[in-house]
C-alpha cells in the first residue's frame, strides 16, 4: 500500500459511550475504547464528531451531557479524538452560554454534526440558530450540519457570509451531489464532508475538485454507522494528485478549525 505523508483526519464520526449512543446498524455495542481502535485499523490518524444518542434529548442538560461526553472521551484519547459539540436553536441562550465555555475551557473548535431529526428540532434558520451563528463566527468555528434542505442551507450562507459551513454528506443521486457542488461554487463559505452516500459513485470527488476547488471538501466517515475504510478507499481510488489529497484528507479539516 502506497504511504503518505499527511494525515488522514476524519472529520465525521458519532463516538459512542454505550448501547445507545451506538448508531451501527450490525455491530451491537461497542465499547468507548472500540471506536478509536477500529478507525486506525482503517487508516485514520485522528477523527472528530459529535456523541448522539437515540434518546432525544428534551432539555438543554441532556445536550450538556452529550458535550461532556465527547470532551471525556478526548481527554482519554488526545492525540486522536477531537470533539465536536451540540447547540440547540430552540436554546439559544443556553447554545451560547455552552459553545463560549466549550471553545475557552475545552478548546472545542468544532460544533456538530448537527443533526436535527435526532435532536428534535425542526429549523437549522430560526432565530434560536441565527443567534448562535453569530456567536461562532465571533469564535471563528466552523459548523457541521446534516441538512434538512439546501434552501435552507443557502439561506444561512447568504446571511453568514463569514461563518464555515461544512454541509454534511455528498448524497447518493446525481442531481443530490451536482446541486451542493453548485452550491459549494457559489458562497465561498461553504464546504462538503464526504461522509455517509456519495464516495461510491466512481468519479465523485474528481467531478467536485474540478469543478469547485480542492479546499471544498473534508474527509469523513459516519462511523460506525458507515465502513470507514470503504470511504477511505474510495478516496485513494479517485484521480487525485497528492496535494489534492492531502486537502482532502487533513488540510481543509485544520484551516477550517485553525488546529495547525
Amino acid at each position: 500500500m502506497k504511504t503518505y505523508d499527511f494525515e488522514i483526519i476524519d472529520c465525521h464520526i458519532h463516538p459512542y459511550i454505550n448501547a445507545a449512543y451506538n448508531t451501527a446498524y450490525f455491530s451491537g455495542a461497542l465499547t468507548p475504547d472500540d471506536f478509536s481502535v477500529e478507525l486506525k485499523r482503517a487508516g485514520i490518524t485522528k477523527a472528530c464528531g459529535s456523541v448522539i444518542s437515540f434518546q432525544s434529548p428534551d432539555t438543554f442538560d441532556a445536550v450538556c451531557k452529550l458535550n461532556r461526553d465527547a470532551v471525556s472521551l478526548a481527554e482519554k484519547h488526545p492525540d486522536f479524538f477531537i470533539p465536536g459539540i451540540h447547540v440547540h436553536p430552540d436554546f439559544p441562550e443556553e447554545s451560547c452560554r455552552e459553545l463560549e465555555l466549550m471553545y475557552k475551557e475545552h478548546n472545542v473548535r468544532w460544533i456538530g454534526e448537527l443533526v436535527a431529526y435526532i435532536m428534535k428540532f425542526s429549523s437549522y434558520s430560526n432565530k434560536g440558530a441565527f443567534n448562535i451563528y453569530e456567536l461562532a463566527v465571533s469564535l471563528g468555528l466552523p459548523v457541521n450540519i446534516h441538512p434538512n434542505a439546501l434552501e435552507e442551507i443557502e439561506l444561512i450562507a447568504k446571511n453568514f457570509p463569514r461563518l464555515n459551513i461544512v454541509m454534511a454528506h455528498p448524497g447518493a443521486g446525481k442531481k443530490d451531489i451536482v446541486d451542493k457542488v453548485e452550491l459549494l461554487k457559489k458562497y465561498p463559505n461553504l464546504y462538503l464532508d464526504l461522509s455517509g452516500s456519495g464516495m461510491f459513485r466512481d468519479g465523485m470527488l474528481r467531478y467536485g475538485i474540478d469543478q469547485a476547488g480542492k479546499e471544498k471538501f473534508l474527509f469523513g466517515t459516519d462511523y460506525p454507522i458507515c465502513n470507514p475504510a470503504g470511504i477511505f478507499s474510495a478516496v485513494l481510488y479517485e484521480k487525485l494528485n497528492d496535494e489534492e489529497l492531502a486537502f482532502v484528507f487533513s488540510l481543509n479539516f485544520r484551516r477550517l478549525t485553525g488546529l495547525l
